[in-house]
This record gives C-alpha cells, sequence and structure tokens, in this order.
C-alpha cells in the first residue's frame, strides 16, 4: 500500500535538467536508500516532498493521514530557534500549562479549563510526559548522552546539532522518515545504533546516503538518480550492485548490436544511392531513422557518467625490498597541555606497499597521529622513525592549493612532467571535461577540490601517501574508482577513515584506537568487536552495582565509589551531584504525574468505561514507570 506518491516529477535549474520526468511509490515497510552522484538532485528531490521546493511539473501525493519527518544538511532548514534542545512546541505547551495551573482554582472561568484540557491534550499528543526520557535516550545512542536538555542551540557544533534534529525525529516516530545523510556526523557507535534502530523502525524510511555498509544494514529497496532518471532496483546495496552490473552488461551489448546494424543499414542506403536505386534508398533511410531513434533511446539508458572519475592506474616499480621498513613507532604518546591524553605507548610499523587505515572515534587522536608521522608535533614521548629516503604524499581534510586563481590544468602542469594531451586526459579521468579544466581553483566545490588534489598527488607517486578522510566529499561512483586506484598503489598508504566499506576494501590492516590507546587488527570488523567489548566493560565497571545481602560487599562498592569521586576536581563534582539531582527530581515529578494517570485509568476500568486504546496506554505508562524507576535507583 503505498504512502507516498512522486508523479512525473520535473525541474529544471540554469537550463539543466535535474529532474525529468521521475516517478516512484513508498510503499508500507519500504527502507529505501536514494543514491547518486553529487549534485545529481537527491536533495532537490527531498525538498520537493517535503514542500519547500515546487516542481516544474508532476506533483507529490502523501496518503491518508500519514506524517513525513524529514532530516535535512542544512540546518537551516531545521527548527532550531528555541534555546532547549526540546521541541519549541513542546516547550510552548509545557510552559503554558504552567501558566493555566497557577491561576486555576475551584471556582477558574470555563474558559480557563477548557484551555486547559486543549493545551493538556496537545502536550500528551506530543509525548510530552515521557517526551524527555525518550528523546535523552535517543540521544545517547547517537553519541550526545551527557548534554543539558537546556542548553543553547547556538553553543552547539553542527553535527551536535544534526544529531539534536534527529533525535527529535526518532521521538516523533513520523510515518516516513527521511534523512539526507544522516551518517555524516556520526561516529562508529552512532551509526551501528541507527543502523540497528531503522532496522526495527515501524515505519518507511526513505534516506540520502553514500555510506555503502550503512545501506545494506538496513535497506531492502534502493533508487538510483542518474542524469535526472531514476532506476529502482530491489535489496540492499549488494544486491544494487550485482543487478545493476548485470543490467550495464546487457544493455551495453544491446547497444553495441544496435550500433553495428547501424553502420549496416547505412552502407546498404549509400548502396542504394550509388545504384541509383531511390525507391530503395528512401525506405533503408526510414529504417536508419527508426534504428538510430531506438539506439539513442537505448543508450540513454545506460549511466550518464558525468563527472565521474574514470580513473586507470598504471602500477609503477619502486625500488628496494617489499618488506622495507618505512616508518616505526615505540610507546608514543600524545596531549596538550594540561588537556586530556589522547592516546599513550602507542605502537606500531608500516613497510613498504602496506595500506594501513586509522579507525577510531572523534577525538581520539589519528589525525593528530598523522601530523606526528610528518613531523608537525615536536616533544613527543616515545620515538618515531621514518625513513629518510621515503617521499611523502599528504592529502587533509581540506585540501589546500599554493595558488587559488590557477586553472586545473595549470595545477596538474606544475606538479607533473605530463604533455598537453597526458593533462587534459588524466584531468578528464577524475571528471573534469571541456571548460572545466580551465576553472579557477577558488570556486572549485569541496568534492573537486578533492578530486584534483588526488589526481595530483598520485601522479607524484609518493612512496608513502597520507590520507585524511579522502571519500568525505565523493559519491559512491567515485569513492568506487578511488578504491580501485588504492588497491592498484605500488606504495605504502596511511590513511584515517570513518568509511566502513572503504576500509573493508582497501586496508590491509587497521590500527583501531579505543580508550587511550591502539592496536594493530587484521580488519575493521575485528576491531568494532573488541571497542564493543571494551565499552560493555566499562560500562559495567561505571554501574552502581545493585543491593546485596552481604553488607560489607554493599559497603565495599559505596567505598569504591567514594575514592573514585574524590579523586575528581571539586568544580566537576559538584557539577555531576547537581547534575543528578537535578535529574533525579525530574524522574519523580514523571513518576507522580504517571502514577496519577494510572490511577484515573483504573477507575475507568472498575466503571466499565474504558475502550481498548485505555488499556493500551495503561500497559504503556507500566512499562515507561518501571523504566524511570530503574534509572533513579541508578543515580541514587
Amino acid at each position: 500500500m503505498p504512502v507516498l506518491t512522486a508523479d512525473n516529477i520535473h525541474l529544471q535549474f540554469n537550463n539543466r535538467r535535474i529532474l525529468d520526468g521521475v516517478s516512484f511509490s513508498v510503499n508500507q515497510g519500504d527502507r529505501i536508500a536514494f543514491i547518486g552522484n553529487n549534485g545529481a538532485g537527491k536533495s532537490s528531490l527531498f525538498r520537493i516532498i517535503k514542500g519547500v521546493q515546487r516542481p516544474d511539473e508532476g506533483r507529490v501525493v502523501i496518503h491518508g493521514n500519514a506524517i513525513a519527518g524529514f532530516l535535512s544538511q542544512n540546518m537551516d532548514e531545521q527548527d532550531l530557534t528555541s534555546d532547549s534542545i526540546l521541541p519549541k512546541e513542546l516547550m510552548l505547551a509545557e510552559t503554558r500549562m504552567k501558566e493555566l495551573e497557577s491561576l486555576m482554582s475551584s471556582d477558574s472561568p470555563r474558559e480557563t479549563l477548557d484551555e486547559y484540557a486543549k493545551v493538556t491534550a496537545k502536550f500528551e499528543s506530543l509525548g510530552g510526559y515521557d517526551y524527555e526520557y525518550r528523546f535523552k535516550e535517543a540521544l545517547a545512542g547517537l553519541g550526545l548522552k551527557d548534554i543539558s536538555d537546556r542548553v543553547d542551540l547556538m553553543t552547539l557544533s553542527g553535527g551536535e546539532k544534526m544529531r539534536i534534529c534527529l533525535a527529535r525525529l526518532i521521538v516523533d516516530h513520523p510515518d516516513i522518515l527521511m534523512l539526507d545523510e544522516p551518517t555524516n556526523h556520526l561516529d562508529a557507535d552512532a551509526v551501528e545504533w541507527l543502523e540497528e534502530y531503522l532496522e526495527g523502525y515501524n515505519g518507511c524510511v526513505f534516506v540520502i546516503t553514500h555510506d555503502r555498509h550503512f545501506i545494506n544494514s538496513f535497506a531492502n529497496r534502493v533508487i538510483e538518480l542518474d542524469g535526472g532518471k531514476i532506476s529502482l532496483y530491489k535489496g540492499n546495496y549488494d544486491s544494487y550492485r550485482i543487478a545493476r552490473d548485470e543490467f550495464i552488461k546487457t544493455q551495453q551489448a544491446l547497444v553495441s548490436n544496435l550500433q553495428d546494424e547501424l553502420e549496416h543499414q547505412l552502407d546498404v542506403k549509400q548502396t542504394m544511392l550509388s545504384h541509383r536505386n531511390i525507391s530503395g534508398y528512401h525506405q533503408r533511410e526510414k529504417m536508419v531513422d527508426r534504428i538510430s531513434a531506438i539506439l539513442e533511446r537505448e543508450r540513454a539508458k545506460l549511466p550518464s557518467g558525468e563527472g565521474r572519475m574514470n580513473f586507470r592506474s598504471l602500477p609503477r616499480e619502486r625500488t628496494g625490498t617489499e618488506d622495507k621498513l618505512l616508518i616505526s613507532v615505540k610507546d608514543i604518546s600524545m596531549s596538550f597541555g594540561d588537556g586530556p591524553v589522547l592516546f599513550e605507548n602507542l605502537s606500531f610499523e608500516l613497510k613498504a606497499g602496506q595500506k594501513l587505515f586509522l579507525a577510531g572515534p572523534n577525538g581520539c587522536g589519528k589525525t593528530t597521529l598523522l601530523s606526528i608521522l610528518r613531523g608537525r608535533v615536536p616533544g613527543l614521548d616515545g620515538s618515531v622513525f621514518v625513513s629518510s629516503s621515503a617521499t611523502m604524499g599528504f592529502m587533509e581534510q581540506f585540501v589546500p592549493f599554493e595558488n587559488e586563481e590557477a586553472s586545473c590544468y595549470d595545477e596538474l602542469i606544475k606538479r607533473s612532467d605530463l604533455t598537453v594531451t597526458q593533462a587534459r586526459s588524466m584531468l578528464a579521468r577524475f571528471g573534469f571535461r571541456s571548460e572545466d579544466v580551465f576553472k579557477s581553483i577558488s570556486v572549485l566545490s569541496g568534492g573537486e577540490r578533492s578530486r584534483l588534489y588526488l589526481c595530483c598527488i598520485l601522479e607524484e607517486n609518493p612512496d608513502i601517501l597520507f590520507l585524511d578522510e579522502p571519500t568525505n566529499h565523493l559519491d559512491i561512483e567515485s569513492k568506487e574508482i578511488l578504491e580501485d586506484a588504492l588497491k592498484e598503489y605500488s606504495g605504502a598508504i596511511i590513511c584515517v577513515s570513518h568509511d566502513r566499506f572503504f576500509i573493508d576494501k582497501c586496508a590491509d590492516s587497521v590500527l583501531g584506537f579505543c580508550n587511550r590507546s591502539a592496536k594493530i587488527y587484521d580488519n575493521y570488523e575485528m576491531y568494532r568487536k573488541s571497542a564493543r567489548r571494551n565499552a560493555e566493560h566499562l560500562r559495567g565497571v561505571k554501574e552502581i552495582p545493585a543491593v546485596k545481602d552481604n553488607e560489607d560487599s554493599s559497603s565495599s562498592s559505596r567505598n569504591k565509589s567514594s575514592k573514585a569521586e574524590s579523586g575528581m576536581n571539586p568544580a566537576k563534582l559538584r557539577r555531576m551531584k547537581a547534575q543528578r539531582q537535578e535529574r533525579m527530581r525530574e524522574i519523580e515529578a514523571l513518576i507522580e504525574q504517571k502514577e496519577a494517570e494510572q490511577k484515573t485509568l483504573e477507575e475507568l476500568f472498575i466503571t466499565g468505561e474504558a475502550g481498548k486504546e485505555d488499556y493500551d496506554l495503561y500497559a504503556c505508562n507500566a512499562s515507561v514507570i518501571e523504566k524511570m524507576y530503574d534509572e533513579y535507583e541508578s543515580l541514587c
């Protein structure tokens, strides 16, 4: 049964057709991954569905009373006007309820009582009584466990704002959950939590994403937007790739056969003309026109390839042995001044041709380690050996160029020995064609800058290539071509990445960071299993043990907790205690509200006036109250 239908959507921008008759349906139970090149029009289609952008033609229908919830990459499109992380509408309803409660008395006017009933009903419809509990549960899953519920949103980072908006959507639970690149600002733990949540989501999921591992985890359909047209595929990303590759192979064969037939008919037509067979000539001319039209239609079904890298790696021989030691790191530790320790006693080696990927949560020190290996951070504990004969190349998250006014062509020529023809060919492989070759670097998008820099640095062919999140600005097709190039690259690579699919495809080994330390793993999944075990262990250590019959055991646990707290900064300890007490007061108030509601429902049960929804609400409240008591006891 369709929940949403897009019917013949057309959209044009600056004489470029972005959406060309796009039609599809989102049905009950669909979990759709929406993919396509950067700039293909995916976000524009989302804005059309949301109603903030009008198509040139076509319409979008949301069936019945279905509600769509949106997460945009652009934080300006989100509701962030409140001084609280809680939704503005909920806050206003809560404030008005309290105002009316202070005004109410036994002889309150009828108008006040009616307004209070309406505001209360609205507050309940927004899930107000347990909203904060569910909201903080979602925030914790997304990595914002310790954030204050009354914090000024203007003080938060873009990533924190995005996670708050995502948590709001999760709690609101719309019929259609529409997310635009939700994993961009999430660490591995948060992404895994979101994958598990979406897998069990009781509604439709429609997600724009370039994260292939993420697509594999939740999607049962893939919609690809290419050249203004869409193609529909069943299954996850792996299923999509198999079906798409098979279609391209079949379609290319069909196009090739049509091309051969067209050339044959052109030859026959020319023969008819030379033999003065005018009637036969005109018949062949009509046939040529028909075959040309079919060929054009079938060729249009192939992927456009517009703006994609088309890299063909040419492996180069290197001097020296394959197991030559290029980098040796022994027992290094890193912290900034009096700040927290990023990592300590870190040791590993990098040999010629080895591809080592650094993985771990944001802020663990991965990018700092790259700077250390390049000699940019002095005064370390431990030792770092780098081969004096090794040449290096480096690409950071924002790539710098010495001359921002130089053209793409000038930059490549300056950094290589390529001829004019070779340089133009190389730039075309990285998506710079025709007049794009002469674009000034200063006007390039983030993705274009990355592609140009990769083009230049791979041509320089260093012995060690340092990469910091190289796939951040690339679409799926460009990622896959880059992966193939790096797999064939004969030099050593040290790469920081959160892209799990990229890591699995290119890494020989993974240096995984966890709890201020790091060690080598054979692959990313082994690292994540170890990180999850470590997190579970830490949670177990931090949890307050249950009360036991043995008083000595309970006393010992309290003494350990007291000792741990006594070592803290006094200001931090006071702040933690104040936050804990505030949360306990909130829980007490919520429990009181819920228990009062339960008593009212129990009276309905006794009188026989209760309906099915009342029994469902009673069961829901009982579950919420139990969770609140558990949380309250953990804070005592």
